[in-house]
Formats: structure tokens, C-alpha cells, sequence
């Protein structure tokens, strides 16, 4: 069972990344508000407020909560953007996002997964985001171009298809590596095509599947 962390509250999130160069205070703000407990299993709720992974399910764990805030930070959201994003989860960034942009699309691999974030995202007032079951590595072509995508798995390369629905000028945040041990790097996509502009940071992530990404395998299917 997980420890307890008394009187962890958002503000420690908060302080977090502030301590990690997150400077963004609208992105600061609405850590602050959006109650990370509403997207946590019940089993972890007392670990919602500490700086670490929690699991969820089919083997997956959220990202820690500094990390999300790094890669949200990268994309310097102004508040007007169009947003895809690769891997739901539970929906605690998704929230985030759709709080300071004007719409998120999500795309999840596991349908129990996305109903669950459909759920928790509902039951916080967040309306703006739409949750599509999919391939992440292929995108939403019918909701391109794109202001921005954030990547929430691990590839050695960015997808295709998820460059070519990202308008020009606008920039994409992934792990690149393995699945385990990788950069997260930010891209603007430019008239002659993608470009790395710098290194968010280290991290450790799941690995990304599909297509363009790792072979699914058979555990996919397979409810934890």
C-alpha cells in the first residue's frame, strides 16, 4: 500500500515545479486549482499531492507531476491553441491543457482507460477536450492542424503522421528514447519540416505503440 504523505496539498506541486525553472504562472495557477486526487486511483490518494508516478491501469503509471508541468511549460501556451495529445491516462494533464488552451483532443489506447479520464475530466467541469480510442502514433487527422502535441511515451523517432498535423510554426514535446530512459525534446515544425529546438529534460516513460511507434503486442487487450 502506498504511505501516506501528510499535508502534501497542490501548492507543493506548485512549488515544485516553480523549483524546476517552471515560470509560467498560468500553468502554475491552474495546478493549483485542478485537484490531482480527482485523477489518481482511490487506492493512491494519498500519494495525489506528492511529486511521484502513480499506477493506473494496464501496467501504465501518470507522469510525475513536475515532469508534466516541464513539458506543458515547453509548449508556451497562449491560451487561444488547438492541442493533441498522445496518451489520456486518468486525464490530469488533459485537464491542465484544456485550462489553458481552447480545445484538447486526447487520444488513448485502452477504451476502460479513456472512459475512466471521460469520467474524471466530467466530473471536474472540463468540457473543452475531446477522447478519441486510437493509435496515438497516427494522430487525429481530422481535427489538424494542430497549435501544439504533447507525447506522453517514449519512440525513438516522432510519428510521422503527428508532424504532419501540427501547423507550421507550432511545437511538439515527446520522449525521445527507448521507453525507460530517454530526453524529453522540444520541436517547432517549420516550412522545411521538424526541428529540434532544445532538451526539456531527462525522464523515464512507457514506451509508445502503434504504427509509427513499438508493435502492439497482446497485453494490450488485457484489463488490469
Amino acid at each position: 500500500m502506498p504511505q501516506p504523505s501528510p499535508g502534501l496539498t497542490p501548492e507543493d506541486l506548485v512549488s515544485t515545479a516553480r523549483a524546476l525553472g517552471v515560470v509560467d504562472e498560468r500553468l502554475l495557477q491552474v495546478m493549483r486549482v485542478t485537484p490531482r486526487s480527482a485523477f489518481v486511483p482511490a487506492s493512491h490518494h494519498a500519494l495525489a499531492y506528492a511529486d511521484v508516478p502513480i499506477p493506473i491501469s494496464h501496467g501504465q503509471v501518470t507522469t510525475q507531476p513536475s515532469l508534466v508541468a516541464m513539458m506543458i511549460a515547453a509548449l508556451g501556451l497562449a491560451g487561444s491553441e488547438r492541442i493533441l495529445e498522445i496518451g489520456t491516462g486518468y486525464g490530469f494533464q488533459t485537464a491542465l491543457l484544456a485550462r489553458l488552451a481552447t480545445y484538447v483532443v486526447s487520444v488513448e489506447l485502452w477504451p476502460d482507460m479513456a472512459e475512466k479520464a471521460r469520467g474524471n475530466l466530467a466530473d471536474e467541469g472540463v468540457q473543452n477536450v475531446e477522447i478519441v480510442v486510437g493509435d496515438g502514433t497516427l494522430g487525429m487527422a481530422g481535427h489538424a492542424p494542430y497549435d501544439a502535441v504533447i507525447v506522453c511515451a517514449a519512440f525513438p523517432k516522432v510519428p510521422p503522421p503527428l508532424v504532419e498535423q501540427l501547423r507550421i510554426g507550432g511545437r511538439l514535446v515527446q520522449p525521445i528514447g527507448p521507453g525507460g530512459q530517454e530526453e524529453v525534446e522540444l520541436y517547432e515544425r517549420t516550412a522545411h519540416g521538424l526541428v529540434r529546438r532544445r532538451v526539456v529534460t531527462a525522464a523515464h516513460f512507457v514506451r509508445l505503440y502503434g504504427r509509427y511507434g513499438y508493435p502492439p503486442t497482446s497485453r494490450f487487450g488485457d484489463a488490469e
